[in-house]
């Protein structure tokens, strides 16, 4: 109870005389960064979820090729999901005579759990959404039907046995799906008038799925439970596997916020170290006049362990405060950009904020505090004697601990922890030799310059330990900064290069051979441009390395979809643009003609395949063999043609096969989509302009986010740079008072300390420019697969921000210092 009386008493007087003004400011700026990301982005990845969700039609979807049990639904019921049943299947719809293909869907009340339906009132008009599916006897069809059969709305069609009024055109489906297989033009109606149809008979190919939303926590319990009890041919889908493009740039937003939260903490416990040790080297006079009272080293010790856990639950309290404030303020402000409500903020970040906060503790302030217990009494009346180091680099095993527990509590990737953490060691270990460096240089050069220069040359030599450490803080702290803004470029410039506005926003599929060259005509003749027309083969997959697909045993739901389902397959002379070679090598044109294959990164994945696998189809029910050439990764979000699957050309030119091709059209262009369906009938429309107005919404969320803990990172930056200038404060009150008193005037002082920052901050900031242009190049090729552009303008921001940043700000924090009168300094002293 001594102790913790003692030791409250000692933090309120440190409290109150600002000698842990550094320290609480370092710990709060990282609660303030972890807890203002975490909520702010908690509530963004929910909305962002919710509206990925609209891919599925809800959170869970169980698909299979019979009848769903009635179980799930009961179950679903009991833990308070919400739930809806789809039957979808490919049908005739006949007007009279004529008769068009057709992708019906039957649909239970409630259907979408997710999302909504849009329906017009004329074909290819301005849609609306809408809460309510078909009434009985009622279908809704996509207007390229309407257009085929060339009726209106109120005309009766057969489906099947049964006959129904066309009573909306259907615009939108949220899960009419991203892909490019069996698009043909759908069709909407009751579940209920399914049977009166006599369409589903034995054998036929009907696909049955089962829609379930609710709570995060219950749609996880039952996740599990569907997991475990579904049969073989049941496949359970996710909001995850829902759409690669959604999972693209949902992904890489993550991994940005991970690092950006990763670099605030990173620069947060520099500062923290830089403020310990100061704090232990005001109070080592304190200790040892203790200990001279008959204070032993338990109790010194456990007076430190109190005050730094009572600091810790101090910063996390004001810390959290002004995290949620913070995002809370961000959130209304952005309320017309954010226009959806978003969930309330969750409360997870706060342990995690905690546990950083000791953690930051326990591995930069607790070795200086260690090796203040150790101060021996002597130094009571003999200043030089300091406390021994501490053995074996306890220090730095603590803190490299320290750092790799923070690391991978933020972040759990460890791709990405290993690569910040390979490379701040790396610029932090440059930094220190370019350290030294400079050191020795300093004491050279200083002979050959004015009185100011010469002062602050000198100031960096004489301080050789502590200009290296400040050398150190400056360049990593300029360093994770320019990182993100590397990194953050290259992210924002790739989205908006992925996504322009004039991306094609309709696909067309089954264009067969002879309909490629008047297509063309059609195309160009309503300025729809001249795009590029790509050939499609159907094929599935009979054997992997001789071994039959049906005796392959794989793990998941998509190595087997890739083995049951038939595949899209392309030739191509050259790697398309949204591709990137990771393995083997591409063909020549000698190669045109040989059994090779070019495979996809989620293809490799999946089937567990290798540069050199063979792999046998059967194309049209001619057998084909091919051996795996290269293996590539697909930019997905590019929304341009992409296949998982490439042979060369001359392998597939036998092959019956039909050509695909994108185009972009306008508000006004819309309307020439029901000549091109009349004049070539076989060919499928597929609309995804709803889709990546989707897409674009998510990524102006991710981009908001993205730009938000970019502020969070920058006020982690100018801690460090405060508690680099305050961790030689008191050294430097002295020597002015001493130089002033010798004669010297205010302003030399002062010139001299900016030429001792300026030093100080234009190696810091070049070197700071090689490592943010070395990991930016990392991160950029492996973990964010952007295309790396060396940005010449990172070099001078580097030279400025390490120059003039520093070195004014080193000037500034100084100026009080030097401006105290010497008395009051030589007094105290």
């Amino acid at each position: 109870m001594q102790v913790l009386r003692f030791a409250l008493r000692n933090l309120w007087r440190d409290f109150k005389s600002g000698e842990l003004s550094v320290l609480l400011l370092a710990l709060a700026v990282a609660v303030l960064s972890l807890t203002a990301v975490g909520f702010f982005t908690s509530r963004i990845s929910q909305g962002v979820r919710a509206q990925a969700a609209e891919v599925l039609a809800a959170d869970l979807r169980l698909e299979a090729p019979n009848p769903i049990p009635v179980r799930y639904f009961a179950d679903a019921r009991a833990r308070g999901l919400k739930s809806a049943q789809i039957l979808s299947f490919p049908t005739a719809i006949f007007n009279g005579d004529d008769s068009q293909l057709a992708g019906l869907n039957a649909v239970t009340a409630g259907y979408p759990l997710r999302g909504h339906v849009r329906i017009a009132d004329t074909p290819f008009g301005v849609a609306r959404a809408t809460d309510r599916i078909p009434g009985r006897g009622e279908v809704w069809v996509d207007a390229r039907i309407l257009a085929q059969l060339k009726i209106a709305l109120g005309t009766s069609l057969r489906i099947g046995a049964a006959n129904f009024r066309v009573t909306a055109v259907l615009d939108y489906r949220p899960d009419q799906g991203t892909g490019f297989v069996n698009l043909a033009p759908a069709a909407l109606m009751n579940y209920d008038d399914v049977a009166s149809t006599k369409l589903i008979q034995p054998g036929s190919r009907v696909t049955y799925a089962a829609l379930f939303a609710g709570p995060t926590a219950v749609t996880a319990e039952f996740h599990e439970y569907l997991v475990a009890a579904k049969a073989p041919g049941e496949r359970l889908r996710e909001v995850d596997e829902s759409s690669r493009q959604l999972n693209s740039a949902i992904d890489r937003a993550g991994r940005f916020l991970n690092l950006a939260s990763l670099a605030s903490v990173l620069l947060a416990a520099v500062a923290v170290a830089m403020g310990a040790r100061r704090y232990a080297a005001r109070h080592i006079d304190t200790v040892a006049l203790m200990k001279c009272m008959g204070a032993s080293q338990a109790f010194v010790l456990a007076i430190s362990i109190i005050e730094l856990t009572l600091l810790a639950v101090f910063a996390v309290a004001i810390g959290a405060l002004l995290g949620y404030l913070a995002q809370s303020g961000l959130a209304w402000l952005l309320r017309d950009l954010i226009r959806t409500e978003l969930p309330a903020a969750s409360l997870a970040p706060l342990p995690i904020a905690l546990v950083t906060v000791l953690a930051m503790l326990i591995g930069f302030a607790l070795p200086p505090l260690l090796l203040l217990k150790s101060t021996p009494p002597i130094r009571v009346l003999r200043k030089t004697v300091t406390a021994p180091p501490l053995r074996h680099g306890l220090s730095y095993v603590l803190a490299l601990a320290a750092l790799l527990a923070i690391l991978w509590s933020l972040v759990r990737d460890t791709e990405l922890v290993l690569s910040v953490l390979a490379g701040v060691l790396g610029v932090g270990a440059v930094l220190t030799l370019a350290g030294f460096g400079l050191v020795r240089l300093t004491g050279r050069l200083r002979g050959g310059v004015g009185v100011a220069w010469r002062y602050g040359l000198a100031n960096v030599s004489r301080r050789g330990g502590d200009s290296v450490v400040q050398i150190v803080a400056f360049g990593l702290g300029l360093m994770m900064l320019l990182l993100l803004a590397v990194v953050r470029g290259d992210l924002l410039a790739d989205w908006r290069h992925s996504l322009p506005a004039d991306v094609p926003n309709n696909f067309l599929i089954n264009i067969r051979p002879e309909e490629r060259q008047s297509l063309q005509d059609f195309l160009q003749l309503h300025a729809m441009g001249r795009p590029a027309m790509f050939p499609m083969v159907r094929a599935r997959i009979t054997a992997i390395n001789a071994k039959p697909s049906e005796s392959i045993k794989l793990d998941g739901d998509a190595g087997r979809g890739f083995l049951e389902r038939e595949q899209n397959l392309t030739w191509s002379a050259g790697l398309m643009e949204d591709n990137q070679l990771i393995a083997g090598k591409w063909w020549t044109p000698a190669d045109a003609g040989k059994p090779l294959v070019s495979i996809s990164s989620e293809y490799q994945d999946a089937l567990h395949l290798n540069v050199g696998d063979r792999l046998s189809f059967d194309v049209a029910g001619e057998p084909l063999t091919v051996q795996v050439a290269s293996i590539r990764k697909i930019r997905w979000d590019s929304f341009r043609p992409n296949f998982f699957l490439v042979f060369p050309p001359g392998l597939l030119d036998g092959a019956a096969g039909t050509y695909m091709t994108s185009v972009y059209l306008t508000p006004e262009q819309r309307p020439a989509l029901a000549d091109l369906v009349r004049a070539f009938p076989t060919i499928s429309v597929f609309d995804v302009d709803a889709i990546l107005k989707q897409i674009r919404g998510i990524i102006d969320r991710a981009s908001l986010a993205v730009q938000y803990v970019f502020l969070f990172t920058l006020a982690a930056g100018i801690v460090v740079l405060l508690a680099a200038v305050q961790s030689t404060r008191d050294e430097r009150r002295y020597e002015s008072a001493m130089l002033r008193t010798l004669g010297a005037s205010r302003r030399t002082v002062l010139q001299g300390v900016a030429a001792e920052f300026s030093a100080l901050g234009f190696l810091s900031g070049t070197l700071a420019a090689f490592g943010a242009t070395g990991i930016g190049w990392v991160l950029a090729r492996r973990l964010f697969s952007l295309q790396y552009t060396l940005d010449p303008w990172l070099w001078v921001v580097g030279l400025v921000c390490g120059t003039i940043l520093v070195g004014a700000s080193g000037t500034l924090a100084t100026r009080r210092v030097v401006n105290t009168p010497p008395i009051v300094t030589l007094r105290d002293d």
